[in-house]
């Protein structure tokens, strides 16, 4: 039984390094993506304010145009959709599959979020769990340096895996938010152009 347990325990042991070095990857990763965030957070608030005027006033007279009246510079995903689906209004086929690929485009850009929201919390744990072992053995041969420095290791992969988490949760919120509006706009926009080409 002893052999076995010390396995574990190796095996345990063993994993803090990549645990942390995981975690530290994360923590960068989470930064990049509250750079990018930023970024992504002004031009979708100009863009949202540009297409609900837009959507608003959209009827059958002024549709052909609408591609015209968007701003050339703007490379947003909703726009760069809309263009698209404008470019193959008369072919019900393309527009639901431009639909389909707008969703998968909008998950692998939420693909991040998602694996900061719940790779930070494991790691977090992991982190704290692997370091509380030899924690203890410090206590119990009186050891209290060896104590003291994996607690301190303990709580730094907790609190670094938390925070991962926190931003990727954030993020993942209120771009899921942003795309479901984006993707009621674009099936508008697909049912308008589907009652047109009935029309005619």
């Amino acid at each position: 039984m002893n052999y076995i347990t010390d396995i574990l325990y190796w095996i345990s042991t063993g994993l803090l390094v990549p645990v942390i070095v995981l975690l530290i990857l994360l923590f960068c990763r989470a930064l990049l993506l509250i750079g990018t965030f930023f970024g992504q957070y002004v031009a979708v608030r100009k863009t949202e304010a540009l297409l609900k005027g837009e959507f608003d006033a959209l009827s059958q007279d002024n549709l052909a145009t609408l591609a015209d009246r968007l701003p050339k510079s703007d490379k947003s995903l909703v726009v760069r959709y809309i263009r698209l689906m404008m470019d193959h209004r008369d072919s019900e086929a393309h527009l639901q599959k431009l639909l389909s690929d707008f969703d998968l485009a909008a998950a692998a850009d939420l693909a991040t979020s998602k694996t900061l929201a719940k790779m930070g919390p494991m790691l977090g744990l992991m982190g704290t769990l692997i370091p509380m072992g030899p924690a203890l053995v410090g206590l119990s041969t009186g050891d209290i340096a060896s104590m003291a420095y994996n607690m301190q290791v303990a709580f730094a992969t907790t609190v670094v895996g938390l925070f991962s988490a926190a931003i990727g949760f954030i993020t993942g919120q209120v771009k899921t938010r942003w795309y479901r509006h984006d993707s009621v706009n674009l099936q508008f926009l697909a049912d308008l152009f589907g009652t047109l080409n009935i029309k005619h």
